[in-house]
Formats: structure tokens, sequence, C-alpha cells
């Protein structure tokens, strides 16, 4: 005779995705793998290179992406929100539909990106800055707050 264990049943919890670790990131990368729709947030991702890695609809917020490079990405649709995104390059990259709204972009690289309806930290200050970034390369100089720095 045959005893069946009883299933646990699935809970919300089960259902939803985990976020990936750095060192899962850092295989798929190796691996060629792309990041679409993948769950990153809040987990420490800083000096990752992730040029010209598919991460569309990503989920990267509240996670530390200092340092990062995201030459010619593609991020539409990514929620950046509340990320650490100091001194990244987003060089070349498709930014199309992102959010960044509440990021730290101090020091980032906009050089021939698309930044179609990305929503940027405080935009009335913070977009001026990064459409001048896109157009020369500039680094975007911003204090956590979104203000722009006296120079």
């Amino acid at each position: 005779m045959r005893v069946e264990t009883p299933r646990r049943r699935k809970t919300e919890e089960d259902l939803s995705p985990q976020s990936l670790s750095r060192k899962q990131v850092l295989d798929m990368l190796r691996k060629g793998r792309a990041l679409i729709d993948s769950d990153l947030r809040g987990t420490d991702l800083s000096g990752i290179c992730f040029d010209g890695v598919n991460l569309q609809w990503a989920k990267l917020a509240d996670a530390d992406l200092s340092r990062c490079s995201f030459r010619g990405a593609n991020l539409v649709g990514a929620s950046m929100w509340h990320a650490n995104l100091k001194d990244c390059v987003f060089d070349g990259s498709i930014l199309d539909f992102a959010d960044l709204d509440e990021s730290n972009i101090d020091g980032c690289t906009f050089e021939g990106a698309r930044i179609k309806k990305t929503t940027f930290p405080n935009p009335r200050l913070c977009l001026p800055l990064v459409e001048e970034s896109v157009r020369t390369g500039l680094r975007v100089h911003v204090q956590r707050d979104g203000e722009p720095l006296d120079e």
C-alpha cells in the first residue's frame, strides 16, 4: 500500500519571484543570458558590467548599481526607483519608459542614450542635465535630493 504525503498548498509567497543574488546575476551574464523581467530589487550589483544586456522590465528598485556600466543595454521599462546609480555609464543605452525616480544619478553619463518617457528624479532640474549628457557625454552632477550642484 502506497502512502501519499500531504502536499503543502502554495502560498502567495511561493508564487512571487525571488530576487536574484549577485552570484546568480554574474553567472547569468557569464552565460550570455538576458535578464528580461528579472527581480533584482535591493541587490548589491555594484561595479558589474551590463554592457549590451537586455534588462527590459527588470526590477532594480533599491539596488546598489553604483559604478555599473550599461553601455548599449536595453533598459526599456526597467524600474530603478530609489537605486544607487552613482557613477553609472548609460552611454548608448535604451532607457525608454524606465523609472529612475528617487535614484542617485550623480556622476552618470548618458551619451547617445534614448530617454523617451523616462522618469528622472526632480525632472525640472535634472532633465536638462541629462539631456546635455545625452548630447555631450558629460557627467550629470546632482546632490542626493536631485538638486543640481552649484559649480
